[in-house]
């Protein structure tokens, strides 16, 4: 094969010559992910072992809840008032102290279990906090047409961490114990915040108001007033709401007799998001981002419902691989449509709101796939679930027929967007 062809199939690394800042986030990232996702297979491994109780697990997901809404909003606001370096850096900072909380917790005679839950809501809280700054960011420092190449490779970052994160804490917790795996973590945390020192100042537009209610609110007004924007939002809480139903794989797994596949099924959909992103060179030539958030969430949609059809475990594996592309594919689309078209002096808060819209659906859809699956069964609840996603971004398509038409060279919120980036310096706030 030439190399132009190549090229058009492999990740384009423009994003990666254009600027020291986005190499530097992008390692930080990947450190970050990586680390995290240890942690994050480790901690309810943990609650698991000091009490054996299924609901103990699961009430880590109702104290993580609250704190990411109440501090996603204000992380948001708090974004465009301050500079985003600095907040990267002290919120990094502090999960590092709290994942070394959970190693001195781990590394005690009798480990206490409510520590577990305290680190939980912490670490949820300074996520929310961090999120928008890290995601407003993006839009400053990489150039207007490589924004969809940036996405991707920050989503191969993330992929990264989700398959070797949680495969490599299986293996530490089970010969080396919680405290190894935390240890990792710490160390992840401690690379992530010197490659942070080493990021320049990204202080705020002139005039930026302080934090408060008010701003928060003119930034959903904003949204509210973009059916672009609102498209995107409204798609990816149907799609996760509808078909996202990890909940209940270990349902799936024994009624297929395969419980020794139980963690291919989860690892299967950050494979088929890897695949895509590392064959997501053609993506950067897309200008109907709106379409690629509506296709790729019924991909999703019905990739999920064929896995709650399928008889084998191998087509099951299949089905969820093509559900992880279908929803990096979607996810590609929101990212770009949301750097292209959102003013600087919003994109903190509007990143707030992004924030809710893709951590808050998953919430829901684990609570409505364990209730369907409750009372229908577990196989309706996937093809069920799969198929009212499809049949709800097919109703939103036709409700926001502005998300369907969008074009990167003829949105008037992209090309004002576009011209404000080439306007200024490089590296300032626009």
């Amino acid at each position: 094969m030439s190399t132009s062809r190549w090229a058009a199939i492999l990740p384009d690394f423009a994003p990666f010559r254009s600027g020291r800042e986005f190499r530097l986030l992008f390692y930080q990232g990947t450190v970050t992910y990586f680390g995290s996702f240890m942690a994050m297979i480790a901690l309810p491994l943990q609650i698991k072992h000091l009490t054996d109780s299924p609901l103990a697990v699961g009430a880590m997901g109702a104290v993580e809840l609250v704190p990411l809404v109440v501090f996603g909003l204000y992380g948001g606001a708090l974004a465009d008032a301050v500079d985003r370096r600095r907040m990267i850096l002290l919120t990094e900072a502090g999960l590092g102290v709290l994942a070394l909380v959970l190693l001195v917790n781990a590394l005690l005679p009798d480990p206490l279990l409510w520590p577990l839950y305290v680190v939980a809501a912490g670490v949820s809280a300074l996520s929310g906090l961090q999120r928008p700054a890290l995601d407003s960011l993006m839009a400053r420092i990489v150039p207007h047409d490589q924004l969809t190449a940036a996405a991707a490779l920050n989503g191969l970052r993330y992929q990264f961490g989700a398959i070797a994160g949680p495969a490599l804490a299986g293996v530490v917790v089970a010969f080396a114990g919680h405290a190894a795996a935390y240890s990792v973590t710490v160390l992840g945390f401690l690379a992530s915040v010197l490659l942070c020192l080493r990021l320049s100042p990204a202080p705020p537009v002139k005039g930026a108001e302080r934090p408060s209610l008010r701003g928060i609110a003119e930034g959903a007004r904003y949204a509210w007033s973009r059916p672009v924007l609102l498209g995107t939002y409204a798609v990816d809480l149907a799609a996760m709401f509808f078909a996202f139903p990890n909940a209940i794989y270990p349902f799936l797994a024994d009624e297929l007799d395969a419980v020794w596949a139980l963690g291919l099924m989860y690892a299967a959909g950050a494979v088929g998001s890897l695949v895509l992103g590392m064959t997501s060179g053609w993506m950067s030539r897309i200008r109907r981002h709106g379409l690629l958030v509506v296709f790729g969430a019924a991909v999703w949609g019905l990739a999920v419902a064929g896995a709650g059809a399928s008889s084998g475990i191998w087509l099951v594996l299949l089905c969820l691989a093509v559900a992880g592309a279908g929803d990096m594919v979607s996810g590609l689309g929101r990212a770009t449509i949301w750097n292209q078209t959102i003013p600087e002096e919003l994109r903190g808060r509007l990143a707030g709101i992004e924030v809710l819209s893709y951590s808050v659906g998953p919430q829901l859809g684990q609570v409505r796939a364990g209730t369907m699956a409750g009372w229908t069964g577990t196989r309706s609840a996937f093809w069920g679930g799969g198929l009212a996603c499809v049949a709800s971004v097919a109703v939103l398509a036709a409700l926001l027929p502005k998300l369907i038409s969008y074009d990167a060279d003829t949105d008037e919120d992209a090309l004002r967007r576009r011209a404000a980036r080439e306007a200024e310096p490089s590296g300032a706030p626009v």
